[in-house]
């Protein structure tokens, strides 16, 4: 997600970085960018990460929470964490037991150790200031290329496209007249939303949180809202009478309930409960199927969020 804040802000220490050319508009190819940039600026949503003074720390920890996770169980717990953990040296002080009982029920809590791997490094290599260029962001553990990117551009200002599953499902509609998009190719994703930014930074910051709001609140994946889209007279999709997607379709994620994940989930919650270790006849009625319980406490181990064995007990790690 974005801070609409920092995205509408030049940044006057350095005007060229990340400088491109947008590509001109065309008939085939109309100029998405204004009209979604007016939208946004009005219709925006009023969330932490887009106040003014919101810091580069706390981008990029609600760009790791809000990976796979709704707003609405992000903004306490980010809250929370930043008033506990208000820069990485903070946090990296801490064990990473702490992180991940922190991290709470947000879900795939290894995002909770890479965060912690993460400040440990900002804080020694860093002088504990979250870097702003992308490869040296992309450096730090468990920082992939979007959220390098966001930071980049929702933190620092830059100019770089930011792609997430919402700017594709937008991007596929918009530009390529495609009900879906595929599965994500970085070396196409990239070059298409770069293809649709301003020159100016401020707008091209400020379009990147436009099309990410327009694709989480109106370009739906299922039944989307086109009479409320600000750039329905300019959708290629629209205009072409909303073809059936019949190209490859990125992969759904797999169903919650009885998943591995959901047992993993069980188990982490016996583990954060717990200041002493704890035994594998304390686990075993978390979940009923021995084998899968078995394959979901083996993967925590595999994950580094669970340490121990039968004899020793099972804790979070670094406890």
């Amino acid at each position: 997600m974005v801070n609409a804040s920092r995205a509408s802000r030049r940044n006057v220490d350095n005007p060229t970085a990340g400088a491109g050319v947008q590509e001109p508009a065309t008939p085939e190819r109309p100029d998405i960018a204004t009209p979604l940039i007016a939208w946004f600026r009005q219709q925006a949503r009023d969330l932490p990460w887009r106040r003014p003074g919101f810091p580069a720390w706390g981008t990029l920890v609600s760009e790791i929470m809000l990976q796979q996770t709704q707003v609405a169980r992000v903004i306490p717990r980010l809250e929370a964490w930043l008033t506990r953990w208000p820069t990485p040296r903070d946090l990296a002080d801490s064990p990473p037991s702490e992180a991940v009982r922190a991290w709470d029920r947000l879900g795939y809590p290894r995002r909770a150790l890479a965060l912690h791997a993460a400040a440990t490094a900002i804080a020694t290599d860093h002088g504990n200031v979250v870097p702003r260029d992308v490869d040296a962001l992309l450096a730090l553990p468990g920082i992939g290329d979007y959220t390098a990117r966001a930071v980049a551009v929702f933190a620092y200002g830059d100019r770089h496209p930011v792609v997430d599953v919402n700017v594709r499902r937008v991007l596929a509609r918009a530009v390529l007249g495609q009900g879906e998009p595929g599965p994500a190719k970085a070396k196409q994703d990239l070059p298409l939303m770069e293809s649709v930014l301003p020159v100016d930074r401020d707008d091209a910051a400020a379009t990147n949180a436009a099309v990410m709001e327009l694709g989480a609140l109106v370009c739906v994946s299922r039944s989307p809202a086109c009479d409320a889209c600000p750039i329905a007279d300019r959708c290629a999709w629209r205009a072409a009478g909303y073809p059936e997607h019949d190209g490859p379709r990125a992969p759904r994620q797999a169903k919650f309930a009885g998943s591995d994940r959901q047992v993993r989930g069980l188990i982490m919650a016996e583990l954060r409960s717990s200041d002493v270790p704890v035994t594998r006849s304390e686990i075993e009625p978390v979940w009923p199927d021995a084998d899968q319980r078995d394959r979901a406490l083996a993967s925590l181990l595999r994950d580094g969020l669970a340490v121990g064995d039968d004899a020793s007990g099972y804790q979070l790690p670094g406890v």
